[in-house]
């Protein structure tokens, strides 16, 4: 199966995961639905995920692939969840060319679910910022380290 998304000047893609827009419209809530499979962007400020401090996983809310460490978070100012980079295999990139600029924008590289995108402002070591919508995403705290 494929992809298109409205706005993205990009071909469709295949992902391991594919479902109708109907199967994930029952698999995700309105505002994840809207983010991981229109392209939509959460307010900034609104996430929980802003605040996890906790070691562990950030995963896809879409299909639980794993997508980045917790070591590789840090406070970016933007009020999204930002990382320095993601784990090995478990983001795609696009090009988007949506709201009149080119942006690079981050996918789950198995279930093709929108992100957020990445910026070439962050910290050392990457110099990358991955600003991430926390509502595109589910935290799985290490063990030992609570729920």
């Amino acid at each position: 199966m494929k992809r298109l998304f409205g706005g993205h000047d990009t071909p469709a893609e295949t992902f391991p995961i594919a479902r109708s827009d109907d199967e994930w419209r029952r698999l995700l809530d309105p505002a994840q639905f809207h983010v991981l499979r229109k392209h939509g962007t959460e307010r900034a400020g609104t996430s929980p995920l802003n605040a996890e401090k906790r070691r562990g996983t950030f995963v896809c809310a879409g299909c639980g692939k794993t997508l980045f460490a917790s070591e590789t978070k840090f406070e970016s100012g933007t009020g999204w969840p930002s990382f320095t980079q993601p784990l090995e295999g478990a983001v795609g990139t696009t090009e988007d060319r949506s709201l009149f600029m080119t942006r690079t924008e981050v996918h789950c590289a198995d279930c093709g679910g929108h992100l957020g995108h990445v910026f070439p402002d962050g910290p050392r070591p990457t110099g990358l910022r991955y600003c991430m919508n926390g509502v595109a995403m589910a935290f799985k705290p290490d063990p030992g380290e609570g729920q």
